[in-house]
């Protein structure tokens, strides 16, 4: 596998096959629309390869914000990522536009709202990045106060605060230290560390496959630029940022590990035993994520890739593993289906815990976080619930 490719499988841009619970356009004519909308674009663009193809999408889909609105652009790029591989592959990139687009032509708590969930929320971030790009300057306010009207929707707060982390990485001309401080800012510690996220993230996309990336907004670059990655440290930038941000930063760093080892899972897995103790689990539940894409989320497969970590890790890949699957569709009972493929009881306890912890996201009120645990087996509901906090203790 190139490292071109292998880029793209990265959990950066990550897969999305279905749709998420909420509709990503509305009434038969926005969907009919999008279909000859994708149908078009087929014709321009299949046939062109690498930047040319991703320009020409990018020149299809980013103009149908403007013309024909936000839904109908991410139901576009839906039924263009079911006719052609490489676009669902970067689905979530091309959702990062689609969002930016629209932050740049209206109010950005509007723009936000109009976004859907489809390709790993791509949308959402594109939107805060988008006032990142308008932004004068960063203080402590604003970045506050720009998350602020999601508190009470934990799903929504974490596309903002993660979108923020991309957007005062790109507003900081790609200096990653800087970003992080600029996360420092957020009051929350949840939210930091939500933020310290979208920056790691937006630091690998950039330095791996730069025509993706969004491109620096304001003259606010440091003197010497940050070295994104380091070809002879793969535990790079992880090895030297403060230890704050390392949980977020390892959770990260199998993208950077599969790029420098050309997709090599089992290599992967190796450089994780090299993470600082206390960490390797963080990175084994990344190596997850990465698990994710590069079984195009097959149960087996995902699996089989999981059990080329070390024993004692394995649980923590199906963390990583069923997380992603949760996050794609905002829907429980794809991570359900994953614990219920797994054998051996340690491995199916923590992934149904893993679950409960993504059902406490998508669910703000215990009601729904009960009623989204009672579809778990009886015998592992307990640890369901545990991860949903609904109780202290995990039963069984």
């Amino acid at each position: 596998m190139t490292a071109r490719r292998a880029t793209h499988a990265l959990g950066l841009v990550w897969l999305a096959l279905v749709a998420c619970h909420k509709p990503s356009a509305s009434g038969s004519a926005a969907v009919a629309d999008s279909l000859a909308l994708a149908d078009s674009a087929l014709v321009r663009c299949r046939d062109q390869s690498g930047d040319a193809q991703v320009d020409c999408y990018d020149g299809a889909l980013v103009p149908l914000v403007a013309s024909q609105g936000v839904r109908t652009a991410l139901g576009t790029l839906r039924v263009l990522a079911g006719r052609d591989a490489r676009v669902r592959v970067d689905g979530h990139v091309y959702a990062h536009a689609i969002g930016m687009a629209a932050g740049r032509g209206a109010d950005i708590r509007r723009a936000f709202t109009g976004c859907t969930e489809i390709f790993q929320s791509g949308c959402y971030h594109g939107v805060i990045q988008a006032y990142f790009e308008r932004a004068r300057a960063v203080d402590a306010a604003g970045v506050n106060a720009l998350c602020g009207p999601y508190v009470a929707d934990q799903w929504l707060r974490f596309q903002c605060v993660h979108g923020a982390g991309h957007g005062l990485t790109m507003f900081y001309d790609h200096d990653l230290p800087r970003a992080l401080a600029g996360c420092d800012l957020l009051g929350a510690a949840w939210d930091r560390e939500s933020c310290y996220g979208g920056a790691f993230m937006e630091n690998i996309v950039n330095a791996t496959t730069p025509h993706h990336a969004g491109h620096a907004m304001h003259p606010h670059a440091s003197a010497a630029p940050f070295k994104a990655l380091d070809p002879g440290d793969l535990q790079y930038p992880c090895s030297i940022v403060a230890q704050r941000y390392l949980t977020a930063c390892y959770n990260m760093q199998t993208s950077v590990m599969l790029y420098f080892t050309h997709g090599d899972m089992a290599a992967t897995a190796r450089h994780c035993l090299d993470a600082p103790p206390g960490l390797q689990p963080v990175c084994f539940q990344g190596l997850g994520r990465e698990v994710s894409a590069y079984s195009h989320q097959d149960h087996q497969e995902a699996i089989r890739m999981c059990g080329l970590a070390r024993a004692q890790y394995q649980a923590w890949c199906h963390v990583g593993v069923v997380k992603n699957f949760i996050d794609l569709t905002a829907r429980a009972d794809d991570g359900i289906a994953y614990c219920r493929a797994l054998t051996g009881s340690a491995n199916r306890l923590k992934c149904y815990e893993a679950v409960g912890e993504e059902i406490a996201t998508l669910h703000g009120d215990a009601q729904g976080r009960e009623a989204a645990c009672a579809e778990v087996a009886p015998a592992y509901r307990g640890a369901c619930r545990y991860g949903a906090r609904l109780t202290a203790r995990r039963e069984g």
